[in-house]
């Protein structure tokens, strides 16, 4: 270490050397200067150093330079407080001349930044400024902030260089503006105006200052693999050598440089380098430690990288809370994979506007686009896909489909034609059109016909419709056959984009196994057609007929009052999934509160997320969630006690016995039904048990049904489901409506006590749904809520979220990241709207008021001569009109 006295000596000559004897101005201008001893010609008056050391060197008569010396951290510099000095409401200037010392081996950069203390909530920091800077040389540094209120505390400081580097100070000056049209930071974290880039270094032309490796070596380049891998921009790149575990990566800490509630985009350029790995993922991802030390990962984006090309992975974020710490790292590939990053960019999203809602105009509803389907015509229109043979046969039925038949009403019979396709080679052999000009953008295509299996079949088979649309295959409904019976095949699609050819094709059972078509259809639905009988239905199974009866004043003076009727809330279940970090957010939980009375937690309360290691329970954010909704009279989930599917199912778990793993069957049944008895209504028992069969397999078929039994004999009050997905849209035959149906059957049949049906609908193009233009999401999502609403067998709705970045599938979400509402969640509330019922009018000559609602609470307010009187009653399902006596 150099002594105080050297130090002393070479500083003076760098002041005299940087300055090359001219004097600054700008020291000197202190007339609306806020700061105090801004020149250091009263030593450190009025300054502190932050965790570090600080002195002042007189360079020459009347200037004064502060040292920042033995930093250990990259935010260590020095601070003066500007509590008393700072107006809300106006803007400030801000003017450094500033240098650095101690031999960096490239430029480095100094910030300027604020750090606002609160006594009720966590401290934040605000971002003003920056400036590389190189040894030997002083650089202006100059940024603006503005402040609509004032923390208890403000204090100024500046930070930045490398650990180990000396941070030189000539002056500084903060003087206000009078002007409110800059950067307004009325939240937390530092706020970066405009398009600024808050990493710092981003593409290592300061060498790897601010980077670090995260359980790896991280190295600079500017060529790699004998001048084979080159920066795509820039001159360097870095890379991570020596990693043992996929996590290992290249990272940077950007606590305090992002804002709590604001959206994020990340854009990296990355590769991989190694000797037997060609393509891997690359993970960008977001570790938050929160205040009280809770630690999340946040996924941000990934990308398949190879190591020919770079390639650019992008993805958004948002933080709810006010974290204490943020850091941003590269982690994916196998260990001994480097990762190379050439560039890495983060910046406040921009927001998008929505596109326009589609222009659909003559649209033919319900006609049929396929050529020839009823084959009068034998197979003229039809092409064999494949070296397969297409003949005409008898026999089939003449009555359309059931989904059809309900879709299109009153219809032509059938022809009794089917195609029979025989000398099949392959399973996507059979027949087909071209139907590319037949197809209308953004219209729903209802698709039904029967199918059956014919000579060759050994088993089950699979008979899908299927589309080639361009190079993408789309499917339009499948279903599985194991008999020699005429089966209905249904589905749907949508086509969004022009495309250059679309070709319909029949496909699925084994090579060798002729199969048989009739009747194929593939026609548009019309919405609104469906939408006035879905009216009339929800009338008819969501209304009740009320008669409000008076008493307690003579039947002359209630004649004719005058009384309203408002329904406060609908007792339908809506609901929504929700996690521990969403209720950090003040905005989501408003909305949450406000629009739905149901709630389902996303992981927190899987066996994975409440037990990840054996004997190590956390049920501290199931509690933090569970005391959210008792608080807001919302009801919840218990989703869920067991994943059936092996990938979800903890490495401890698998690695027990029979007898162990029975055990800790048990214990989790236990610990978890006792520790909630009677606060989850519903538990969905063994999760996707379709989709999955990792207990069934370690512990016999009877562990499910005794899941089910001893789950109810701990909690008997909660009602408990099965659950599963693709039950409903014909793309999975595992999980068809048949088997769903059985697999409920074989669990009754061994005395499981299932109380409800759970049925996921993640749908892409009509419980999520999802497209990237709103106006279509909010189509879709009121044809789903709709045929739900009145359907008498649904019992309640829970979407699996509603917050932009906090949904498992992109462009699902009603409500944007930063608060703003879409089209889809302006449909959302407009259909619970519709489905509340008000009324008024005046009171009748027997006392009484009627009128048509739906079941709910409702407030009644009657207004005689003398006095206003209001009353609350509730209308719950029932077939006869309900009586309701009210006392006045």
């Amino acid at each position: 270490m150099r002594s105080y006295e050297r130090l002393v000596l070479e500083l003076k000559s760098f002041f005299m050397q940087s300055s090359n004897g001219n004097v600054n101005n700008s020291r000197d201008t202190v007339a609306s200067n806020i700061l105090v001893n801004h020149d250091f010609s009263r030593g450190l008056d009025s300054w502190h150093p932050n965790c570090c050391e600080a002195f002042v060197v007189s360079a020459a008569p009347g200037r004064n330079h502060a040292v920042v010396t033995n930093r250990k951290e990259h935010w260590h510099g020095l601070e003066q407080d500007i509590t008393c000095r700072v107006s809300p409401g106006s803007t400030y200037a801000v003017s450094a001349r500033v240098g650095v010392s101690g031999n960096p081996q490239s430029a480095a950069v100094v910030i300027a930044t604020l750090k606002l203390e609160f006594q009720d909530s966590p401290t934040r920091f605000v971002f003003i400024g920056k400036t590389s800077v190189s040894n030997g040389q002083l650089e202006t540094l100059e940024g603006t902030f503005f402040l609509s209120t004032l923390p208890d505390r403000l204090v100024f400081y500046l930070e930045g260089p490398s650990p180990g580097v000396d941070l030189l100070i000539e002056f500084v000056t903060i003087s206000c503006r009078n002007n409110t049209s800059e950067i307004d930071v009325t939240s937390t974290g530092r706020f970066c105006a405009g398009d600024e880039n808050i990493i710092l270094n981003p593409r290592f032309e300061d060498g790897l200052n601010n980077w670090s490796g995260r359980g790896s070596k991280i190295v600079l380049h500017d060529s790699m693999g004998d001048g084979k891998v080159m920066p795509m921009s820039g001159k360097y790149f870095a890379s991570t050598s020596e990693r043992t575990q996929s996590w290992n990566g290249i990272q940077q800490e950007i606590t305090g440089r992002v804002q709590r509630k604001l959206a994020y985009e990340v854009t990296a350029t990355v590769r991989i380098f190694g000797k037997n790995v060609t393509s891997a993922d690359v993970r960008a991802t977001l570790w938050v430690q929160s205040p009280d030390s809770r630690e999340q990962y946040i996924g941000i984006a990934s990308s398949q990288a190879t190591d020919k090309d770079w390639v650019q992975l992008q993805g958004k974020f948002l933080l709810n809370g006010s974290p204490s710490r943020v850091v941003i790292y590269l982690e994916g590939p196998p260990p001994g994979t480097d990762i190379l990053l050439n560039c890495l960019v983060l910046k406040h999203a921009e927001k998008v506007p929505p596109s326009p809602p589609p222009v659909i105009e003559n649209a033919n509803y319900g006609i049929n686009i396929i050529t020839n389907s009823n084959l009068y015509d034998g197979t003229n229109g039809w092409f064999p896909l494949g070296n397969c043979t297409l003949s005409v046969g008898t026999g089939s039925p003449h009555i359309l489909p059931p989904m059809a038949r309900d879709s299109l009403g009153p219809h032509q019979p059938l022809s009794g034609r089917y195609i029979l396709v025989t000398n099949r080679t392959q399973t996507w052999m059979g027949p087909a059109q071209t139907i590319t000009d037949k197809l209308e953008l953004y219209l729903t295509y209802q698709v039904s016909a029967w199918v059956r299996i014919g000579s060759g079949a050994t088993g089950p088979q699979n008979v899908n419709v299927a589309l080639g649309v361009d190079n993408q295959w789309v499917n339009g409904g499948q279903v599985e056959v194991n008999h020699d019976t005429w089966h209905e095949i249904g589905g749907s699609f949508r086509i969004e984009k022009k495309p250059a050819k679309v070709m319909v094709y029949v496909q699925g059972p084994a090579s060798g196994v002729d199969f048989m078509l009739a009747g194929l259809q593939i026609f548009p639905v019309n919405r609104h057609a469906r939408f006035k009988h879905l009216t009339r239905q929800t009338d008819k199974i969501r209304k009740r007929d009320v008669v409000l009866k008076f008493s307690g004043l003579d039947s002359s003076s209630l004649l004719g009052t005058f009384i309203k009727v408002r329904q406060t809330q609908n007792s339908f279940p809506f609901g929504s999934c929700i996690s521990r970090t969403n209720i950090d957010n003040e905005d989501f939980v408003d909305f949450f509160v406000k629009h739905f009375n149901w709630a389902v937690f996303g992981n927190e309360l899987k066996w994975y997320w409440t037990e990840p290691q054996q004997g190590n329970f956390n049920y501290r954010e199931a509690d933090d969630l569970l005391n959210l909704c008792k608080s807001r009279n919302i009801e919840t989930r218990g989703h869920c006690i067991f994943w059936e599917v092996e990938s979800t199912v903890q490495s401890w778990i698998k690695a027990l016995n029979t007898i162990d793993l029975k055990t800790a069957v048990q214990n989790r049944l236990n610990g978890l039904l006792t520790r909630y008895k009677g606060k989850f209504k519903h538990y969905d028992v063994n999760n996707e048990m379709l989709h999955g069969s990792f207990y069934q397999d370690h512990l016999g078929k009877d562990i499910r049904a005794n899941m089910f039994k001893t789950a109810n004999q701990l909690d008997p009050t909660a009602t408990l489901f099965v659950n599963d997905y693709h039950v409903e849209d014909g793309c999975d035959t595992r999980s068809s409506p048949e088997k769903y149906i059985q697999h409920l059957l074989d669990l009754q049949e061994q005395g499981a006590p299932v109380g409800g049906i759970g049925i996921q609908g993640h749908i892409d193009s009509p419980l999520d749904v999802s497209s990237t233009n709103e106006y279509v999401r909010a189509d879709d999502l009121e044809v789903m809520l709709r045929e739900a609403f009145a359907h008498p067998a649904v019992d309640g709705i829970v979407l699996w979220g509603f917050w932009e970045l906090f949904m498992s599938r992109d462009n699902s979400h009603l409500v944007n990241a930063e608060g703003d509402i879409n089209e889809a969640g302006k449909r959302y509330l407009s259909l619970k709207q519709e489905w509340m019922s008000h009324a008024h009018g005046h009171i009748d000559e027997q006392g009484q008021f009627r009128f048509r609602g739906f079941q709910g609470t409702y407030a009644v307010e009657i207004v005689t001569a003398s006095k206003k009187i209001s009353k609350t009653f509730v209308v719950d399902k029932g077939e006869s009109p309900l009586v309701v006596s009210i006392d006045l």
